[in-house]
């Protein structure tokens, strides 16, 4: 791996002075750089706009927190490159590699020593009067809820074309294993391994308190059409794009030909990272 991109957080100070003090130290191994143009703008060099990244690198690290690293996921699942995340964030579980421990990590990528960990990612497609309107791509999560001022609304769902239940809540959480640790871990869902073939359903607030959580396989189609008359109900994807549905509006959710590739250092613990993130066992 050889011609690295570097995608950073906007409007965070940390990566220009992050770079400044990486960027000699990657040219003087031999790796030729490829850095997003805002962080460019800010050292005075030349930079490449996201689009065009995934197209002229092997591998890329991000600058951020794990919100960049959804948005970076989705941008270069399509070429199979893998993503090394350094934590400049909050509780970081996807950019596993703080600061302090960035120069070796990027010296066992040049080696290609770190191992390449495989994230599902999830196929969404929106159909409205029979025709798809639209349709996305997800590390994290599908989520359908209401607005503030929404009543209950309901959510028919079916699992391979099998009816389940029509949820009657505040909305619906489909999550991979990866975003099994964000809005699905607050809603009161399980935390499933990161590298699991599986996906949980996980309902928001159900007015029928036996409404919980299932887990099914990744080879299943989950399907959810919207019955409520409310149009201030949207749909999420990553915490990142929304979507605003309507009464008959389908939500088609399946597995993704595409995965997310991680590079991740070999003497990663994730066990050790639910500990710390989550702060298991203090009082």
């Amino acid at each position: 791996m050889k011609k690295i991109g570097i995608i950073c957080k906007s409007g965070k100070p940390e990566p220009p002075e992050i770079l400044r003090e990486i960027l000699p130290y990657m040219k003087e191994k031999g790796f030729e750089l490829f850095i997003d143009e805002d962080a460019a703008e800010m050292l005075n060099m030349k930079g490449y706009s996201r689009a065009e990244i995934p197209d002229l690198v092997d591998a890329v690290i991000v600058l951020g927190g794990d919100g960049t690293m959804l948005s970076v996921a989705r941008l270069v699942a399509h070429k199979d490159i893998p993503i090394l995340g350094v934590n400049i964030g909050g509780l970081g579980f996807i950019t596993e590699v703080n600061r302090s421990g960035m120069k070796e990590a990027i010296d066992k990528m040049l080696v290609e020593k770190c191992s390449v960990e495989e994230r599902l990612m999830l196929q969404v497609h929106i159909h409205r009067h029979g025709e798809k309107i639209s349709d996305y791509l997800v590390l994290n999560d599908v989520v359908i809820n209401k607005g503030a001022l929404a009543r209950i609304i309901e959510l028919e769902t079916f699992i391979d074309h099998q009816y389940v239940t029509t949820y009657r809540s505040d909305g619906l959480i489909v999550s991979t294993p990866t975003g099994s640790t964000a809005y699905n871990l607050s809603a009161g869902g399980p935390i499933i391994y990161p590298t699991m073939n599986s996906v949980v359903i996980t309902p928001i607030c159900p007015h029928t308190l036996t409404n919980r959580p299932i887990v099914i396989g990744d080879g299943s189609m989950v399907e959810i059409i919207l019955r409520s008359d409310s149009e201030d109900v949207f749909l999420t994807l990553d915490g990142q794009v929304g979507y605003s549905l309507r009464k008959g509006d389908l939500i088609e959710i399946g597995k993704s030909g595409h995965k997310t590739r991680l590079l991740v250092p070999c003497e990663k613990n994730y066990y050790n990272i639910l500990r710390t993130k989550l702060r298991w066992g203090e009082r």
